[in-house]
């Protein structure tokens, strides 16, 4: 059956099969972002890939509209971005020691209440961002242009490109994760003079598929913040100082560049992450007063709501006063019963409603400025959980030590979620008012997709942790822990404050480069180039091991040449794209599916089939055949039949 025009559509939009439908969907695509930014520090935007997946579903199903179709992806990209806010900030709380194990109802109170906040924070502002401002809002254009494409007669939406992707991502994790034939990096290090330089890859298609999402543009950004820390900084610092690096008693440069980057230089990163965080606040200070003065407005003419055309109809204000209101409640109670006081519980939930408006607004800019997948919310954590570290210093003393840390990391952690839900509700609705969507259907199916995916992704970490472990909340047998690089560093920052040990030397010089970079950003905007420089990717590469950013840059390079090759095609890589995020999903859902068999036998070689892998090289020429290929389909020009 083919699809509805969207623009002739108008009864099916919010049915119970699109409810449905988005709630699976939102509780799978969370799982898989869950695991795949344990593993790399970074997620992607859903929208497309779940609009594809829906628009296949429904086509099989019967006679759908392209505004139903709408609804389904934005209740299901509710589930990917509400994974981010969870993993970059909770298992923290198992880095630094607080907590043994995951609580299943904090959990999920903090991913549903920070979720449902995200959603309402944002309603007051989407005439502001999506109408009043010059944004482009990348993926909800992207997603919209998906949509339309499959009402045209005879388009099949695609999925079997999702389906190509998703199988090779998961052949490649079975055979180097699961069956144990070829290890999972490549790496090379030496000494030049009495500095350690190291150099490596991971081999995973997932990651090559980030890059190819996010372009060369973000991708090479990426990978030179990793150059800064591994190829500038590390050597550096070892040259300068060997009798540290005699200290650590390292087998080789590989083993010392990552003890020195893991101790001291991974800090450059939060500094730049604070500085660009704060820079995006100061960015859209006009934006955020323009989208206050909208929901005062809006709030004033409540009783003409009703005459609005359907295409501006957001949920009632009075009903997000109240929503936002009630949801502060069990916040506070959660706080207090961490801090054992109603002053201090207070005190966090008053700092958690005002940091989560004000980044909720920041994160709805920036998705419109550099996309979801760019979004910068591990740096406004970052500044979140650091300025309430410092606060609750200046309150609780050094004695509150674990117990003050912690309490940071839950005030991040509502605020992390609620401003990954803003940025992805803004693209949504971005892509909702192309095709002539209800916003306040969307704003519904923004909370059913949060509130589905938080009641699972506790259970996700629990079994991911049982499996895998956490860089520094592992057991010995488990060989290769998930990094959850935000997460460690929300830990670092959170427990460095109130033990004192924070390297602000580090901090200050990597706020130093992050001005620096967001010169430059500025220098490229005013010039008119082609090119940015936003200043979080850049940090971000600080901050990741540089095993990470290499095949992020493959990717990006990939998608650039294919991009070069079919520059006078219209539509063109769209395959490619649905390639990529088949590539990340097939991984990600592999990786969870053998956290079971892990988890249940304590022991991550249970599936292996010979006893020691074959090495590296298997590894790399499967992922450079993943490469030819994802490169040939996205240089194929061909109409679908």
């Amino acid at each position: 059956m083919e699809a509805e025009s969207p623009r002739t559509a108008s009864t099916a939009e919010l049915t119970v099969r699109a409810i449905v439908l988005g709630i699976v969907l939102s509780i799978l695509l969370g799982a898989a972002n869950a695991y795949l930014g344990l593993k790399v520090g970074m997620t992607v935007s859903a929208s497309i890939p779940a609009a594809v997946v829906s628009m296949g579903i429904l086509s099989v199903l019967g006679r759908h509209t392209a505004l139903e179709n709408n609804l389904v992806q934005t209740a299901a990209s509710a589930g990917e971005s509400l994974a981010a806010g969870v993993i970059f900030t909770i298992p923290a709380l198992l880095m630094m020691g607080y907590w043994k194990e995951f609580d299943y109802l904090t959990v999920t109170m903090i991913a549903g209440l920070g979720g449902l906040l995200g959603v309402l924070f944002t309603i007051p502002l989407r005439r502001a961002l999506i109408m009043g401002q010059e944004l482009k809002f990348p993926e909800g254009v992207a997603t919209a242009a998906v949509i339309e494409e499959g009402t045209k007669p005879g388009q099949k939406g695609g999925l079997k490109y999702i389906g190509l992707g998703a199988l090779g991502g998961a052949l490649f994790k079975l055979g180097s994760s699961g069956f144990g034939l070829f290890k999972g990096s490549a790496h090379v290090a030496g000494w030049v003079g009495k500095g350690a330089v190291a150099f490596g890859s991971e081999l995973g298609p997932a990651l090559l598929a980030v890059g190819y999402i996010v372009r060369l543009n973000i991708a090479a950004l990426v990978f030179i913040g990793g150059a800064i820390s591994w190829f500038i900084a590390i050597p550096l610092y070892t040259h300068m100082n060997p009798e540290v690096v005699a200290a650590l008693d390292a087998a080789n440069a590989n083993d010392a560049a990552f003890s020195i980057w893991n101790a001291k230089i991974r800090y450059l990163g939060v500094g730049a992450m604070v500085v660009g965080g704060i820079w995006a606040l100061v960015s859209m200070r006009q934006a955020l007063v323009d989208g206050i003065r909208g929901g005062l407005a809006a709030i004033k003419q409540k009783k003409n709501r009703a005459d609005l055309p359907r295409e501006e109809q957001d949920l009632p204000m009075n009903w997000v006063l109240v929503g936002i209101g009630t949801s502060i409640v069990p916040i506070f109670l959660l706080y207090h019963s961490v801090t054992d006081s109603v002053g201090i519980g207070l005190s966090m939930a008053i700092v958690m409603v005002l940091a989560g408006f004000l980044f909720s607004a920041v994160a709805g800019y920036m998705a419109g400025l550099v996309g979801s997948s760019s979004n910068p919310i591990s740096g406004i954590t970052i500044a979140t959980i650091l300025f309430a570290s410092l606060l609750l210093y200046a309150v609780m003393g050094s004695d509150a030590g674990m117990k003050g840390a912690a309490s940071a990391i839950f005030i991040g952690a509502v605020v992390c979620c609620a401003a990954a839900i803003a940025g992805d509700n803004m693209q949504d609705l971005k892509a909702g008012h192309l095709l002539g969507s209800t916003p306040w259907k969307q704003q519904v199916m923004q909370i059913v997709g949060v509130l589905a995916a938080a009641l699972v992704l506790a259970p996700v970490l629990m079994l991911l942790h049982e499996a895998y472990g956490f860089v520094g909340a592992s057991t010995p047998e488990q060989t290769d822990p998930l990094t959850a690089p935000q997460a460690g560093l929300m830990s670092s920052v959170a427990t460095g404050v109130f033990a004192n040990n924070l390297p602000w030397n580090f901090i200050y010089a990597g706020a130093g480069i992050g001005a620096a970079v967001i010169a430059i950003d500025e220098w490229l905007r005013k010039s008119g180039a082609s090119i940015r420089a936003p200043v979080l990717a850049v940090a971000v590469g600080i901050y990741l091991p540089l095993e990470l950013a290499t095949p992020i840059l493959i990717g990006g390079l990939i998608a650039y040449f294919a991009d070069k090759a079919t520059k006078n095609h219209k539509g063109a890589g769209h395959k490619g794209l649905l390639v990529a995020s088949g590539l990340i999903t097939g991984e990600a859902l592999v990786g969870i599916g053998l956290a079971i068999p892990i988890a249940i036998s304590q022991d991550q070689s249970v599936l292996n089939l010979i006893t020691e892998p074959w090495g590296s090289w298997p590894g790399i020429l499967l992922l450079a055949g993943i490469c030819l290929g994802l490169y040939r389909i996205a240089t194929d020009t061909r109409e679908e039949a």
